[in-house]
């Protein structure tokens, strides 16, 4: 049975990279470490977005963001050394992969290690609407975008 998917309507164009984004990451969640994501109050008209992700035990230099292509990625691995001996281990340390699809236009602003806590910033800062005026031709004319680009707010 064929998968039908909303984004393969015929009037969406150019958004099966996105479709792909999506399958990816959704097979790729496991719910370790756990996350918060809060939108933050912004005067201008920005969008603020703040991840939390628990990263108990784990240091800077166990962490590794990165933002690539519309997705942010956050890996951890601790390098565990051979001479510890544990009588209980309760705190998961083990390595994660833990993604986020992010949307046209946002981008990562900065990160903090705080309290075992990985705070991540993301923004998206407001837009411009532009409206063009699109030259309808004839058959005999050659077709041309013309009209000048207008600011909407």
């Amino acid at each position: 049975m064929t998968r039908v998917s909303v984004l393969s309507a015929p009037f969406m164009l150019g958004f099966e990279s996105f479709e792909q984004r999506i399958d990816r990451m959704a097979k790729a969640s496991d719910g370790y470490p756990p996350y918060n994501i809060e939108r933050l109050a912004d005067a201008d008209g920005a969008e603020n977005y703040q991840i939390a992700i628990a990263v108990a035990g784990f240091s800077q230099d166990d962490l590794e963001i990165t933002s690539e292509d519309n997705q942010l990625q956050v890996c951890g691995c601790i390098k565990q050394p051979s001479e510890r001996e544990f009588l209980h281990q309760g705190i998961a340390t083990r390595q994660f992969k833990r993604s986020f699809l992010l949307a046209d236009g946002m981008h990562v602003v900065g990160a903090q290690l705080r309290d075992g806590m990985l705070m991540i910033d993301v923004e998206r800062p407001k837009a411009n609407k532009v409206k063009r005026t699109i030259q309808i031709n004839t058959p005999n004319s050659s077709p041309s975008l013309e009209g000048t680009p207008s600011k909407q707010t």
